[in-house]
């Protein structure tokens, strides 16, 4: 199992290390057996760059996934292999977590679990498929979320491990 992690932004400082941990967690708990991932963290203009390139829609977003794998889509259930890349926007990840009243640390870690679960096959595309994909979304950030502490009120804002529990 391989992944990458590129910081190519400065919006927010991080612990790339302990994302990493994160991902390689994430990916032990859906039984992967085999990834090759990078994840990268990406300001507003890339990220404006890369919809419009390839999603061709207007503006930025909060995640896109580019899928590798040369099995093509399967069911979310059947498939233990993933090869990809995950690009998430951490001005968006500060924006959301503003709106809804969260940490952008656990923003990132949601958009991480979103993006890993496209590369498994999941679909938000229709009202159903997005509410299945939601809800398991939530459950692996909740599951994340106790194992990894995601945020730190009157810290630095960084990602930071706590003892497993």
């Amino acid at each position: 199992m391989n992944v990458v992690l590129a910081n190519r932004q400065r919006t927010r400082s991080l612990n790339p290390h302990l994302l990493k941990q994160i991902a390689s967690a994430l990916l032990v708990d859906l039984k992967i057996e085999d990834a090759e991932l990078g994840v990268h963290l990406i300001a507003t203009p890339e990220m404006t760059r890369l919809n419009e390139k390839f999603l061709r829609h207007e503006g930025s977003t909060d995640v896109i996934t580019f899928d590798y794998s040369d099995a093509g889509r399967r069911t979310p259930v059947a498939r233990r292999q993933l090869y990809g890349e995950i690009f998430i926007c951490v001005n968006e990840a500060v924006l959301q977590a503003h709106k809804f009243g969260t940490s952008w640390q656990l923003e990132i870690v949601r958009y991480l679990v979103h993006g890993v679960l496209h590369l498994l096959g999941h679909d938000d595309s229709r009202a159903g498929e997005r509410r299945k994909m939601k809800r398991e979304e939530d459950r692996r950030v909740r599951d994340l979320s106790r194992r990894f502490s995601l945020a730190q009120p009157g810290r630095t804002a960084k990602l930071s491990s706590c003892k497993n529990r």
